[in-house]
């Protein structure tokens, strides 16, 4: 009876921490959106092009561009998934559950490969 009460707390927080991180990351992205309108639809960097690369992202979103703003917020939400992944591997260490732990580790780190072959 214990073990099915705290799988479905655990199940619950993980639950509210993607909901956090949507809500969290679309908000980002709307602030940057209502920025991005009353600046004329101008990113607020040279060319009026969006970034591109992460540190110039970071720099930008620091210096509050626009549409550094907007894509930091995507880029929040791109991350929730793996923020997701992560709590999972704690949720089925903390139940002893060693076969999930490993699958749910296999599939962080497809994501993870995924994200630095996409990058390259």
């Amino acid at each position: 009876m214990f073990d099915k009460q705290k799988e479905k707390n655990i199940e619950r927080q993980i639950g509210v921490t993607l909901r956090i991180g949507v809500v969290i990351s679309v908000s980002i992205m709307l602030v940057g959106f209502v920025y991005y309108l009353l600046s004329n639809a101008q990113t607020g960097l040279s060319g009026n092009h969006w970034p591109q690369q992460f540190n110039t992202l970071i720099v930008a979103t620091v210096q509050l561009k626009p549409g550094a703003i907007m894509m930091f917020g995507l880029l929040l939400l791109i991350l929730t998934p793996i923020l997701r992944v992560l709590a999972s591997i704690y949720a089925f260490y903390t139940i002893k559950d060693w076969q999930y732990v490993t699958i749910t580790t296999i599939v962080l780190f497809i994501l993870m490969l995924a994200m630095f072959i996409g990058q390259n």
